[in-house]
């Protein structure tokens, strides 16, 4: 069975020529394309591979010549994708996961698993939110299986966008381009201090206020890093940022060993910082007040699991608002 199709008219059978290109995409060529494409460089790729790089670049010769376009452009230091290469990208990447996804879920069924998905989410709601929703998913459907990886906003989105997972949790401020969106939570961020701390003891706190002392900074790919970037950058200031970390539970401890203030979201102060004898305080800024919402490709298109998964995450958020009524 070929594993890309060409589009065509369903009244009518492929020609010839259109059987003979589909049977050209092997899942090896695909593996290897992808692996140029992450690594920008076909010796690299062949090397993670375990492939000679002759074989390689021979394979990617015969693919364009058998389709007549260029995927990469060779450049002095690495490889570009051109818009045909792009374009491959996106469908090998689908392919690819479709394929691991019949592996994955033919042997859960042999091991009574009835279904499974994948998905991608910021830290905001891995260590906030998840947890309890994901308890929850599966006292009610004890046979499922969820696949969860940790992503900045950006890339939940174009993970999704490229089907690396079917749903996505991201900052409400991310550019969700043509993926579906739906409300999943609201947090509020709160900058953390020690209780020696000059601005400790205050109700609340502008985040100008904060930027005449150090700060430990998410990474920086992180929405709230990014988000606090660009809010000294409007007050004119720059943050004294002593150091880049990659989890809520690091900037507490960097707190804690007196290198700045953090600035992390309310509740993950409470799963993390708690314990640590910090005070948080809340943001005063309009910003503070963070959206986080759910994305998908196609809801209507969803897996079975995957639509059972977007039901549960939009239903919890409905009964906390009603509870909260």
């Amino acid at each position: 069975m070929p594993l890309v199709t060409i589009e065509a008219d369903p009244q009518r059978s492929p020609t010839p020529s259109e059987t003979a290109l589909t049977r050209r995409v092997d899942l090896t060529t695909l593996r290897l394309f992808i692996a140029i494409c992450d690594e920008q460089n076909l010796t690299r790729a062949a090397q993670r591979e375990g492939i000679a790089a002759s074989a390689v670049s021979k394979r990617m010769n015969d693919f364009e010549l058998a389709f007549g376009v260029t995927l990469f452009k060779r450049l002095a230091k690495g490889m570009a994708l051109t818009p045909a290469g792009e374009a491959l990208l996106h469908h090998a990447r689908v392919t690819l996961l479709n394929v691991e996804k019949i592996a994955v879920e033919l042997s859960e069924y042999a091991h009574g698993v009835r279904g499974h998905v994948r998905m991608l989410a910021n830290l905001s709601a891995i260590v906030q939110y998840l947890p309890e929703d994901l308890s929850a998913f599966f006292a009610a459907h004890g046979l499922l299986r969820v696949d969860l990886q940790e992503r900045p906003s950006g890339q939940v989105v174009r993970g999704i966008e490229e089907g690396a997972a079917e749903i996505g949790i991201c900052s409400g401020e991310a550019d969700s381009r043509a993926l579906e969106g739906f409300h999943y939570r609201t947090d509020h961020l709160v900058v953390v201090m020690r209780p020696d701390h000059p601005l400790a003891g205050r109700e609340s706190l502008a985040f100008t206020e904060t930027l005449d002392f150090d700060h430990i900074g998410l990474h920086t790919a992180s929405s709230i890093y990014l988000r606090s970037q660009y809010a000294a950058t409007q007050a004119g200031k720059a943050m004294r940022l002593r150091i880049n970390v990659p989890g809520f539970d690091a900037v507490c401890r960097m707190v804690q060993a007196n290198m700045g203030l953090g600035l992390i979201p309310d509740r993950a102060f409470e799963v993390v910082g708690a314990g640590m004898g910090l005070s948080a305080i809340p943001l005063r800024d309009e910003w503070g007040r963070r959206a986080l919402k759910i994305v998908v490709r196609d809801a209507v298109h969803l897996s079975a699991t995957g639509r059972l998964m977007l039901d549960h995450l939009r239903a919890v958020e409905a009964d906390r608002r009603d509870d909260d009524l």
